[in-house]
């Protein structure tokens, strides 16, 4: 008999566990991932280029060929100050930037050279 009970026991909690890993979402499926912090997607004001801020890893192509432009990592100095070092193969030089998280959409960026330029979070750039 208690063989039986846990028997029954294991097999409700397995059905439980099961039942937790499925969700419904209300727009039929689709579950919608709010980007925070600086990874994702970023566009420059220029409409040159989009840049891909990823598991520490930067990289930017253009817009109009697709060519990948640079390729580099990021780092956090803190919550809002993001250090970007990168090789661009267009000059074929190593540089860097220091960006900082304007708002959850903006980054407001300063090359090493003194440039500077704006990224804003990009929704779906193919």
């Amino acid at each position: 008999m208690k063989a039986r009970n846990l028997f029954t026991l294991g097999a409700v909690a397995a059905a439980l566990a099961v039942a937790g890993c499925q969700t419904d979402f209300p727009d039929g499926g689709r579950q919608v991932v709010r980007q925070t912090g600086v990874e994702g997607q970023w566009m420059g004001t220029d409409g040159v280029a989009v840049s891909t801020l990823q598991s520490g890893r930067f990289s930017s192509r253009s817009l109009q060929t697709g060519e990948t432009l640079t390729e580099g990592s990021y780092t956090h100095r803190d919550q809002r100050t993001i250090d970007l070092s990168f090789y661009s193969l267009k000059s074929q030089q190593n540089t860097s930037a220091t960006c900082l998280l304007a708002n959850t959409s903006q980054m407001n960026c300063t090359l090493a050279n003194g440039t500077n330029f704006v990224l804003t979070r990009s929704a779906g750039v193919s």
